[in-house]
């Protein structure tokens, strides 16, 4: 009786092997959104202690450092482990014209939420047209000037 093996069958079942093995996600997934003259980034944090917790600005750079631990200890017996652990990080490349020395931070239910100002040099503005009415004597005598 002749054995038939299906290659694609077999290549499947490996890479489905090799695909559930690795993270589904990023573990830092962003929502980023203008508000009005703000823009908003939400970033997923669940299961981080606040304290890990670093952003910093460095050449129109935001990086954003945080860290979920593992439950360790000789007791603990692992049934599935699918959440990653350690310290994770996420780069923004922000654009001129933000205030990136009035960014606000805040850490609420699982989410950081990072609000970036719009610079008040960046804001459009209206220029005002001065208008110097001319009286008719002003008007005789500029032809006669020139």
């Amino acid at each position: 009786m002749a054995h038939f093996t299906d290659p694609f069958r077999e290549m499947d079942r490996m890479f489905n092997t090799v695909l559930r093995q690795a993270p589904a996600a990023t573990a830092m997934p962003l929502d980023l959104y203008r508000r009005g003259e703000t823009f908003v980034a939400q970033i997923d944090l669940p299961g981080v202690d606040p304290t890990t917790i670093d952003i910093d600005v460095e050449d129109r750079t935001l990086t954003v450092r945080a860290e979920r631990t593992s439950m360790d200890g000789e007791d603990v017996q692992w049934l599935s482990h699918e959440r990653p652990t350690g310290t994770f990080a996420r780069q923004l490349a922000l654009g001129t014209g933000l205030a990136v020395d009035r960014i606000d931070a805040d850490y609420a239910d699982g989410v950081l939420t990072l609000t970036i100002p719009v610079a008040e040099e960046a804001k459009p503005r209206k220029i005002q047209v001065a208008h110097t009415p001319r009286t008719i004597e002003q008007s005789e005598k500029e032809p006669a000037n020139a």
